[in-house]
């Protein structure tokens, strides 16, 4: 498989597993919205839904196949032929279609998942990929549970799924279990000891139910992944997926690892901002690169530090994600360099004994009031009566 080694493809499942989020389903009409930016945005894969689980989600990955034109459309299936068949109707309009099927590949869930065994399980992974390759020449392969399995079993699937026309093998942490160290090398093993490798790319699908996601995505990406699977705002089963504009933005901020995405970066905001409106699915405010405070400075040091110079507090710039503007927040813990800032920008210049008697009644009101705006600034400075 000829491709650039150090580009990472962007798998969004945003219309798939984020949307199995309870109380966030959407219309078809709003999936083809979202799919529409996500193009945009400039990700390579586009997983539409799962064909077999409803007549909705079948109609919504026809509808989005016709609808995008660069991205792959991708639909879920599990190993069965059914789920298979459904899948292949479901993409018969798509310009680049791929099948993502696949069965569990830990022992937990050979066992208690499937009540089977190793062997049956890796004849099933086989026939599906054997199957659904008849049909669609793209085929992505996942191996669920792959956090929790067996290490040298899995490469023996991986390695049997690649024969049988796997183009992707996906090795999701299905249950955020993993630490990086330990999923980096899981990643490294099968990059090491699987023979036919090399004719695969080999994906992370990361859950977050530790926190972990990114982390894991990266320590992937960097023992050798070049496709990551994730959602924006990092929505999603449980505690959600991998975060896609967080991966984006580290390789980005971390250009020593080589690796680089087709992603238009500026887009993230305003698809983060779309996404937590259809999907009526809050955005905590500290949640990094697309939250509310992401660039927002309230502590007197780090104002200081960032009105001297903004690379003292900020590691990434607000415009390369689409951001409106850094914020100066003024609070109680505000010192004087910030409040000189925001009155400076309403049209105020005050001295340095001037600021001080303001400073000491900004205080006694920001004690009180805990978040100033112009107005209650104005209000300050109203025994001036003419601005600068």
């Amino acid at each position: 498989m000829l491709h650039d080694p150090n580009r990472v493809y962007v798998f969004d499942t945003t219309l798939r597993d984020g949307e199995q989020v309870p109380g966030c389903q959407l219309t078809t009409p709003e999936k083809i919205e979202i799919a529409k930016e996500l193009e945009l945005l400039g990700v390579d894969i586009i997983e539409a839904g799962f064909p077999v689980s409803s007549p909705g989600d079948f109609q919504s990955v026809v509808e989005i196949s016709k609808a995008v034109t660069n991205p792959t459309v991708c639909a879920l299936t599990r190993a069965n032929k059914g789920d298979i068949d459904a899948a292949v109707e479901s993409l018969k309009y798509a310009k680049h279609p791929r099948i993502h099927t696949g069965i569990g590949s830990s022992d937990m869930h050979i066992k208690h998942k499937f009540n089977s065994t190793r062997e049956e399980i890796l004849e099933r992974a086989v026939e599906a990929v054997k199957y659904a390759k008849k049909s669609v020449e793209d085929i992505e392969f996942y191996a669920e549970d792959a956090g929790r399995a067996d290490v040298v079993y899995l490469a023996q699937m991986v390695e049997a799924v690649i024969a049988a026309g796997a183009t992707v093998v996906n090795i999701p942490d299905t249950n955020g279990y993993c630490l990086p160290d330990q999923y980096g090398a899981k990643i490294r093993f099968l990059k090491e000891n699987v023979k036919n490798i090399d004719k695969a790319i080999i994906s992370v699908h990361c859950h977050n139910d530790l926190g972990l996601a990114t982390a894991n995505s990266i320590a992937g990406l960097q023992n050798g992944a070049r496709q990551i699977e994730g959602t924006i705002n990092g929505i999603g089963e449980r505690a959600g997926n991998t975060s896609i504009e967080e991966v984006v933005m580290i390789l980005k901020t971390h250009q020593v690892l080589g690796l680089h995405t087709q992603i238009d970066s500026k887009r993230f905001y305003e698809l983060s901002q779309m996404i937590r409106t259809q999907m009526r699915m809050p955005v905590q405010p500290n949640k990094a690169i697309v939250g509310s405070n992401a660039f927002a400075h309230s502590s007197g040091i780090h104002q200081d530090g960032f009105l001297k110079m903004r690379e003292n507090y900020e590691i990434i710039r607000p415009e390369d994600v689409g951001f409106p503007s850094a914020t100066i927040v003024l609070t109680a813990r505000s010192g004087r360099h910030a409040l000189k800032f925001h009155l400076e920008r309403l049209g105020f210049t005050l001295d340095k004994d001037e600021l001080a008697a303001v400073y000491n009644k900004f205080l006694t009101l920001a004690d009180v009031k805990l978040d100033i705006n112009d107005e209650d600034l104005n209000g300050l400075m109203a025994h001036r009566l003419v601005k600068n």
